[in-house]
């Protein structure tokens, strides 16, 4: 009746666990190994809500200007003073400029609001001081001789500002 050259399915495939348990690990060790790519930690919002006020007249020292809308996942992690490492991070300029944030600096305060500072990973020159409170984030950043500025609008909305420096009033 039973046969010893047939063999039920689960020990024919017994052989093979181990190999394809060894191969999922090692497949997976290999992929931590890897670092992440960095992420930016704001982006421009794909469908901007309407205007409901006439827009503020653009001042002569504003050379561009756009919504921007932030990471909050990552924002809440720059603005931890205890997280690190911190995770790569970018922010998006304009004309498709990227740099890679080097912060240097976090002070946490508990009003939640925190002071971050930093310069930027080569090949860029430059530096950048954020202030973020709950979920907005002001601050500045000069690269070279151009500065770009984060404003709060209103209603937890962003924008970046391209500014020029040659026009800027004088304090």
């Amino acid at each position: 009746m039973f046969d010893s050259n047939k063999q039920s399915a689960g020990q024919r495939f017994t052989p093979l666990l181990p190999a394809l348990l060894l191969g999922s690990v090692l497949s997976q060790m290999a992929w931590a190994g890897e670092p992440p790519g960095p992420r930016s930690l704001w982006h421009t919002p794909p469908n901007p809500p309407p205007v409901t006020s006439t827009p503020t007249p653009r001042k002569p020292w504003m050379l561009r200007d756009r919504e921007i809308e932030l990471d909050l996942p990552l924002l809440h992690i720059l603005k931890d003073a205890g997280a690190r490492p911190l995770p790569r991070m970018t922010i998006d300029l304009f004309d498709n400029i990227t740099p890679e944030l080097d912060v240097s600096s976090t002070v946490s305060r508990i009003n939640d609001t925190a002071v971050i500072r930093g310069t930027f990973k080569p090949p860029v020159q430059g530096d950048f001081t954020f202030v973020i409170t709950g979920n907005l984030l002001v601050g500045t950043i000069q690269i070279g001789p151009r500065i770009y500025k984060t404003d709060h609008v209103g209603n937890g909305r962003l924008r970046l500002v391209e500014l020029d420096p040659d026009k800027m009033p004088r304090d």
